[in-house]
């Protein structure tokens, strides 16, 4: 597909309505397949023909950056500091810019990404003429040591697990160091998460964590630090699986890797919180639970699991036509599937947009779906589309 073709005239009548140039305009600023040439000419549609946050989340090479670092629009070099795939080099320029809006967050997302930092930028930045600049580069704002609060007296093993402040009972009830005895006395403390923190402790017998009455939290999951530890020793792994503790399970199901046999129990664990943490956090999570858990799952975070490493596979088109239409957008993960698949489920009113957006969609039925005010824009954002077409419907937006 290297042109419009026959739908030229299709795509003129188009432009007349608004809403079909918005969604071209929506589309291509969300392309991840758009050159560096098309990026400039989108560059200058002024805001808000195309919503702010687009510059955050596309992704950007060098020749990228640096045309949005040089954009005259205040709000493009913004959110270009903001983009984690912007390049770092190239944004360092942003260190000099004339807007002290750019500079502040520019300097805020230095440490906000935990990126490279370019040799000589924070040195820069450390004499600008704006103090809050100033402060975040030097680390400022502390009050002087001869101000600040006195040290606090060093307790005993018994005076922490006496203490009143549920924080040292907490740090007490978690800390390793700490006797066996005189931890398991806090076994009965009136607060839910010191005797959590207790029941955690790694050198407690199945039947000592079982016997103290606490609550795990739904969302449970960051372990303690022997967890992490005893999950690359297959039968220490192996234990935890099969405790009854669900804060251990869940804790270990949080583990980037475990054994194949230890992610099975934890996939067929009667806890939901369990298996959906081996989903979210386990590189090894199977895909079958992968697959239940985006069906069904009622949260904000079920369409997370789509983008897990083992989504994808060969066989999930067989959900084209599934009732449940999260089962028929996630049929177009099948890597294996043919056009007929996006050309399919294109009309489907709830998987149109990522259907339309398939670069597997036939070349001709892609050019239609640009004149449909309901498709445009996921058209417009099909990586398939030839540069030839993206120019053309800038040429058309540009005149409208």
């Amino acid at each position: 597909m290297d042109g419009t073709g026959g739908t030229g005239a299709a795509l003129e009548r188009a432009a007349a309505d608004a809403d079909v140039v918005e969604g071209w305009l929506r589309g291509l600023a969300g392309n991840r397949a758009l050159p560096v040439e098309v990026l400039a000419r989108l560059l200058e549609f002024d805001e808000p023909s195309i919503p702010t946050p687009w510059l955050r989340h596309r992704p950007l090479d060098a020749a990228a950056t640096e045309l949005v670092v040089a954009s005259p629009q205040v709000q493009h070099r913004l959110d270009v500091t903001e983009n984690p795939t912007a390049d770092v080099d190239v944004l360092a320029r942003l260190a000099r810019d004339p807007e002290p809006r750019v500079r502040f967050v520019y300097a805020v997302m230095l440490f906000e990404h935990r990126r490279r930092i370019p040799a000589g930028v924070l040195e820069i930045l450390a004499e600008d003429p704006e103090p809050k600049i100033r402060r975040i580069v030097r680390g400022g704002g502390a009050p002087p040591v001869a101000a600040q609060e006195p040290a606090a007296p060093v307790l005993t093993p018994e005076q922490r697990v006496a203490h009143p402040d549920l924080h040292v009972r907490l740090e007490a009830a978690a800390d390793p160091g700490l006797p066996t005895a005189l931890a398991l006395r806090l076994a009965a403390d009136p607060e839910n998460d010191v005797r959590l923190a207790v029941s955690l402790r790694e050198e407690l017998t199945e039947d000592q964590r079982t016997a103290i009455p606490c609550t795990v939290p739904q969302r449970f999951w960051s372990p303690p630090s022997w967890i992490a530890r005893q999950a690359t020793d297959p039968d220490a792994a192996r234990r935890i699986a099969s405790s009854a503790h669900l804060g251990l399970r869940r804790a270990l199901a949080a583990q980037p890797h475990l054994p194949s046999d230890v992610v099975t129990l934890l996939a067929a664990d009667e806890d939901e919180w369990v298996r959906r943490t081996l989903a979210e956090h386990c590189e090894d999570a199977p895909h079958e639970l992968l697959v239940e858990l985006y069906a069904t799952v009622q949260d904000r975070y079920w369409s997370g699991f789509r983008h897990h490493r083992n989504f994808a596979r060969p066989g999930l088109a067989r959900f084209a036509d599934d009732p449940n239409p999260r089962l028929r957008n996630a049929a177009l993960d099948d890597p294996e599937a043919g056009p007929e698949l996006p050309l399919k489920l294109a009309d489907d009113p709830e998987v149109s947009a990522r259907a339309v957006s398939d670069p597997r969609l036939p070349a001709d039925e892609l050019l239609r779906r640009l004149a449909r005010p309901a498709h445009a824009a996921a058209a417009a954002g099909n990586p398939a589309l030839p540069v030839a077409v993206m120019h053309h419907l800038l040429d058309l937006a540009g005149a409208h």
